[in-house]
């Protein structure tokens, strides 16, 4: 069973919402928009206060190439256009929204009806694309890069294949899990339309092995589908990164940055993007909703919801019984990946995968020891780096060794401060390098095309 070769660790899965179906979260009473739910330029409000909209009505349009627009996934009248805090603890330009019945645009297609491809033969790469940029759809895995971009490669660059990542490896969640296991058809329509828009005739599925149901099911239903492989694969965390699923899939290693998944011939889209993809071209319905999963050990209700986009998080937890008394932290998303949240008044968006929240004895962190040099976090990393090393040069501002051992490499996936015996804060400080170093980098190019003119 396949796996990818560098690092990678297996902490405990916690899947406690993977038995519960997909069920439709309540209307809030006020929808709040947030104009930055993507990677790249924030979207510009096209809507005023004392405006009325529908579902799906646009309240953003895109700020660039690297950006996506933003629709109402609710009907009522635009309260406000102001900033509201998000979950990186950072205040944003916001449409708020203040609900009103459940009214939807005459465009979008709201019946169950299953649109394959054989019934829109028309639908080019080209028109693909358009459908999907006009929708707002991006990443649904997190990382929320806008999918019509990574459909149209740099000059130079060509695809080869489309892997759809359905691995859902972070802790706790499963909303993808059940995504598979209830809308299947629908996932599999987007991964064609994936391909055809990519211009591939190969696809592959990568699942870890902890969802045998869902294996099962994919295989099942791809079975006559000679160009859609799905790949089994050995759970490791973090094997839903894009540069480790490729080479779990395919055996091919993406180089540093600036290097691309393109570069090795690969587009990555996460599974629950394939099904946004699939409403966006076959059902004209722009990304206004997503599955979340609402998780915890404490929690009286774990489940994975079908929530509104712009629905504040303290509603979800609400809905799954409420916060229980033991309640030390909540994370948005995982506990690896994810962030700890300071509000839950914060608004649910684009990139929303789950709601964790932790109990106090979960929660506390234990006092860092000194490194005892036992490489354990190199051993795990896997982008084949030295956390020691770049949390040491981080800690005390050498830039200049954090971006000479390529720092910007770093994904984030916590693999070195799960493995630590110190309980060294690896991840904080790589995190705080990471960023200062690509702004360093960014002024530098800055700088260099400036003296050229």
């Amino acid at each position: 069973m396949n796996t990818f070769k560098i690092g990678g660790v297996h902490p405990a899965e916690n899947k406690l919402s993977a038995g519960s179906p997909i069920r439709e979260a309540n209307l809030p009473k006020q929808a709040v928009f947030s104009m930055f739910q993507h990677i790249g330029a924030p979207a510009k409000p096209v809507v005023k206060k004392g405006d009325i909209v529908k579902v799906g009505t646009l309240l953003g349009e895109p700020g660039g190439f690297v950006s996506a627009p933003v629709y109402s996934s609710v009907s009522g009248k635009v309260s406000k256009v102001d900033v509201a805090l998000d979950a990186s603890d950072t205040r944003r330009m916001a449409v708020y929204v203040d609900v009103e019945g459940d009214e939807w645009e005459d465009t979008i297609d709201r019946s169950a009806t299953l649109v394959r491809m054989d019934d829109r033969k028309d639908l080019d790469g080209k028109t693909i694309i358009e459908k999907i940029k006009q929708a707002g759809i991006v990443g649904m895995g997190g990382a929320t890069f806008p999918c019509h971009v990574k459909l149209c490669p740099p000059p130079g660059s060509k695809a080869e294949c489309v892997i759809i990542n359905a691995v859902e490896c972070e802790p706790y969640l499963t909303a993808d899990h059940r995504l598979m296991l209830e809308h299947a058809d629908e996932i599999l329509v987007g991964v064609q339309l994936l391909m055809r828009a990519a211009g591939v005739d190969k696809g592959y599925i990568g699942i870890e092995n902890n969802k045998p149901d869902a294996i099962a099911l994919m295989k099942e239903k791809t079975a006559s589908m000679a160009n859609i492989q799905v790949v089994p694969l050995k759970v490791k965390y973090p094997q839903g990164g894009e540069k480790q699923l490729i080479d779990a899939v395919i055996g091919r290693q993406v180089p540093a940055p600036p290097a691309l998944p393109i570069s090795v011939g690969a587009v990555v889209q996460n599974v629950g993007t394939a099904y946004a993809v699939y409403q966006a071209v076959m059902k004209n319905k722009p990304l206004i909703d997503r599955v979340i999963t609402v998780t915890g050990k404490s929690v009286q209700n774990p489940s994975n919801l079908l929530a509104r986009l712009g629905t504040p998080f303290q509603q979800l937890i609400e809905e799954c019984g409420g916060l229980p008394e033991d309640t030390g932290k909540i994370i948005g998303g995982g506990p690896m990946m994810g962030k700890a949240l300071i509000s839950l008044e914060v608004p649910m968006t684009k990139g929303s995968s789950g709601l964790l929240v932790m109990t106090e004895k979960e929660a506390r962190r234990v006092k860092p020891d000194p490194c005892i040099r036992c490489a354990k976090c190199v051993n795990a990393c896997p982008m084949g780096l030295e956390p020691y090393l770049l949390s040491v040069a981080s800690g005390q501002h050498q830039w200049d060794v954090a971006e000479e051992n390529d720092i910007v490499s770093c994904i984030e996936c916590g693999s070195c401060a799960f493995t630590c015996p110190s309980h060294r804060p690896l991840l904080d400080l790589i995190r705080l390098g990471k960023t200062t170093v690509m702004g360093i980098i960014r002024g530098r190019a800055a700088a260099n095309s400036q003296s050229k003119k």
